[in-house]
């Protein structure tokens, strides 16, 4: 778990140099997965250092004094896990975080709780009925007196919409009318806190992306499917239990389908495949796979041919197929711009995709601490048209992606069939350049 971003950037780079399309990477072997137990330490390492080098960073940025994370136990803002140390598995009774901007531009941190939480927030309340606790939350913001108090209300992004409309009921009964005034949202202060990856959370997000990889590969290979008996179910499930078996976490049930010479597509198909059959020699396969593992969230997909008996190769039509697919996302990566929003490049990623005659559908999103996570949307598939509010959230360094999307071209082993080559990966923007955490799939997994 110790390598380094820009190793495994090396390894990818130099594993591509014979293929056209750059950061090309199969997944040979899976990387040790850490024990609960093993896995607290590099995770509280990491959410030490995020609240001591990133949170005052970001709370400069958006102009607030003082944030407040206000919780209950089993109805926790969402965002209170990315907060706390581990293992932490609820709030208890109701959590009140404080984070209070000092003169000298660092934050203190604190809860004002019934109990502690490990040694990151000690408590400044000695206890007492629910209106005391109340009463103390007031003391100490008057004490600090901050002009601006962030908590996290939002109508449009879902994770800074966290304090629940009964203890905002509460928080306003117990402030006097002076600072009630100074509430605002903690709207893009959240949203910039889900969103930027730490350069310790960027060194070990390539293992996690290698394990979801490194499963699909195990998948789509003859140690689980044989042709003519294994079903796109099976091929799911088995995904779903070999993460589970490493105690790893998938955000979403893993998905499988399968394109066949002889279905009936179209241009205007938005997705092809069918998820109910079994796998058959000459079938193009696809899955979607989402893990979670050291609090950083991936989100695949990749395409595997089933050999027909006399055949050694993917059919050229297929690998040709690939390329457009890497073309497209090329084309993506291209239009990463600091400061672009994501309509701006969607609306690039079309217009030069177009000029080069790719059919191709982009919906991109964050990844983070979840699977869609806050940060600027890339399309929807089933909108290729600007995205109001998301869509217009600008592109900021050090943030990570599923570069996700789709194209569609005719086979010409298939009589000029439609297909659709659909390929996510997951990636991280420094600024400059998108790097493919570990790597992308530049050719097709083989079945035989």
């Amino acid at each position: 778990m110790r390598t380094t971003l820009l190793f495994i950037l090396f390894i990818v780079s130099f594993q591509s140099l014979a293929n056209p399309y750059s950061q090309g990477r199969e997944i040979k072997q899976l990387p040790d997965v850490l024990s609960f137990k093993e896995r607290v330490k590099p995770l509280n390492t990491m959410v030490l250092d995020r609240l001591d080098n990133l949170l005052p960073q970001l709370m400069a940025e958006a102009n607030i004094d003082m944030w407040l994370v206000i919780n209950r136990e089993y109805g926790e803002d969402r965002l209170f896990y990315t907060l706390v140390p581990q293992p932490t598995f609820a709030a208890r009774r109701t959590t009140i975080l404080v984070f209070a901007k000092q003169d000298d531009g660092t934050v203190e941190r604190f809860s004002v709780s019934r109990y502690p939480i490990g040694e990151l927030y000690p408590t400044v309340w000695d206890g007492g009925t629910k209106a005391q606790q109340w009463q103390r939350l007031a003391e100490v913001i008057a004490e600090r007196d901050p002009k601006t108090i962030g908590i996290n209300t939002s109508k449009d992004w879902a994770l800074a919409d966290g304090l629940s409309v009964g203890l905002h009921q509460q928080l306003i009964s117990y402030l006097p009318s002076k600072y009630q005034q100074r509430l605002v949202s903690a709207e893009s202060l959240v949203v910039r806190w889900l969103e930027t990856r730490s350069k310790m959370e960027l060194e070990v997000y390539p293992q996690v992306v290698l394990l979801a990889r490194g499963v699909i590969a195990e998948a789509f290979s003859n140690k689980v499917i044989t042709p003519g008996v294994t079903s796109t179910d099976d091929i799911a499930w088995y995904i779903r239990e070999r993460f589970e078996a490493l105690q790893l976490r998938p955000w979403f049930q893993p998905y499988v389908n399968i394109q066949r010479q002889g279905d009936d597509t179209s241009q205007d198909d938005v997705f092809m495949g069918k998820d109910d059959r079994i796998v058959k020699p000459g079938d193009v396969l696809h899955t979607d796979v989402g893990i979670c593992y050291l609090n950083l969230c991936t989100d695949t997909q990749e395409m595997a041919y089933v050999l027909k008996l006399h055949e050694t190769d993917v059919p050229q039509g297929l690998k040709d197929a690939m390329g457009i697919g890497n073309q497209w996302q090329d084309i993506l990566t291209s239009h990463f711009k600091t400061g672009h929003t994501g309509n701006q490049i969607l609306a690039n990623t079309i217009k030069t995709s177009e000029a080069k005659g790719i059919i191709s559908s982009t919906y991109t999103h964050p990844l983070g601490f979840v699977g869609h996570a806050s940060g600027p949307t890339i399309g929807m598939w089933d909108n290729q048209g600007p995205t109001p509010v998301q869509g217009d959230w600008q592109l900021y360094p050090n943030t990570a992606y599923a570069i996700e999307g789709s194209i569609k071209t005719q086979l010409p082993e298939w009589d000029d069939q439609w297909v659709q080559i659909k390929l996510e990966q997951s990636a991280v923007y420094d600024g400059t350049t998108v790097w493919y955490l570990a790597g992308r799939q530049t050719s097709w997994h083989l079945i035989r």
